[in-house]
């Protein structure tokens, strides 16, 4: 029964880890296009700032501790299921990404921004891509 609860908690707190990585890189399209110093660019810094403290970093070390009972538990065979395997190295790939999020969000703050609109809205396509290949392994297992 707790290993139900502790899967329900990883889950919730991906979902939420997931709402940040897809909203931070859409404020960062915007925030690209605004004027240093206006007031829109001062609001999306706030905005930002608030959304990886939080909600990003603040669900990805749940997402992580959760995930990482769930991996020592009796549910998973490590030398059967290649899945897993998989599927850490893609949340390590969206870790990483959190961290390039992280940089980009102190990189507005400071007004040091030099990327465009477009870099972000491409950005912002990466976490969708892993989402899809981690969540059709935990699914299907095809390995």
């Amino acid at each position: 029964m707790l290993l139900a609860y502790i899967k329900a908690f990883h889950i919730i707190a991906v979902i939420a880890w997931m709402a940040g990585l897809l909203y931070l890189p859409r404020l960062f399209v915007y925030h690209a296009s605004s004027n240093v110093g206006s007031e829109q660019s001062e609001t999306f810094k706030v905005m930002e700032w608030r959304l990886l403290r939080f909600i990003t970093t603040p669900a990805m070390l749940a997402t992580w501790i959760f995930g990482l009972i769930l991996a020592f538990s009796p549910l998973v065979n490590w030398s059967q299921d290649g899945w897993l395997h998989a599927k850490l190295v893609l949340v390590v790939i969206l870790t990483g990404f959190s961290g390039l999020l992280a940089k980009w969000t102190k990189d507005f703050a400071a007004d040091r921004n030099t990327r465009s609109p477009r870099f972000y809205r491409i950005a912002n396509e990466v976490p969708t891509v892993l989402m899809i290949i981690i969540v059709i392994l935990v699914v299907v297992r095809p390995f």
